[in-house]
């Protein structure tokens, strides 16, 4: 009688619990919908913010006004207070994050709840964010999985910023899949160019806009 070797077993056991880890993305974006966090407040609980200054130095105010406009291009229904912004790409939801005083931002985005998930995704998790996450990372906070990219607010140019709105969400729609923020891959696969070819694209979009 042929007998699976028992790596092959543990394999077979990941891939099912994972398959069943997809949908719970799903099931993170409802209940943010449900009880989404304000776009008027101050994201207090996702970020260390402190009291802003009057004075917002250019180079980071640069970065503002491109986080901006890569956002308006992405979703002209995006909301914006202060500067903090709501927005939504292809029915998932987006949040960029700023800290002008300690000179940080983050785009994130709710990927899964974290009691929802089999004991082996947070590992997988962890391997991805270490060969295919890339310029986006997989989190933990406030009960879920996040995909999250953190990048200097002083130095963030356009294509960072789109390139990172573009890894996150592709990070979290490859989730329970191929884990990949398809910035990368080293199979020879597809994830690389379409995700180029969407950059491309989007920041073709902002040059339009900006010469019309």
């Amino acid at each position: 009688m042929l007998r699976t070797p028992p790596r092959r077993l543990t394999l077979i056991a990941l891939a099912a619990g994972l398959a069943t880890i997809a949908p719970l993305a799903v099931v993170a974006q409802d209940e943010l919908r449900a009880a989404p966090p304000p776009v008027s407040d101050d994201f207090s609980d996702l970020e260390e913010t402190q009291p802003e200054t009057t004075e917002t130095a250019p180079e980071m105010q640069a970065a503002l006004d491109a986080m901006d406009e890569v956002i308006g291009a992405l979703d002209g229904d995006a909301e914006r207070t202060g500067n903090n912004w709501q927005f939504t790409i292809d029915e998932r939801m987006m949040l960029a994050v700023t800290d002008t005083n300690a000179g940080r931002m983050r785009v994130i985005t709710p990927i899964a709840p974290v009691d929802a998930l089999p004991e082996e995704a947070l590992m997988r998790l962890m391997q991805a964010n270490f060969d295919t996450a890339l310029d986006a990372r997989y989190a933990v906070g406030q009960g879920l999985v996040w995909g999250a990219f953190i990048h200097p607010l002083d130095s963030l140019t356009t294509r960072d910023f789109a390139s990172g709105v573009l890894q996150t969400h592709t990070l979290a729609e490859t989730f329970g899949t191929t884990f990949s923020s398809g910035a990368l891959n080293y199979g020879g696969g597809d994830s690389g160019a379409i995700i180029e070819e969407q950059l491309k694209e989007l920041l073709e979009e902002l040059e339009k806009r900006a010469t019309t």
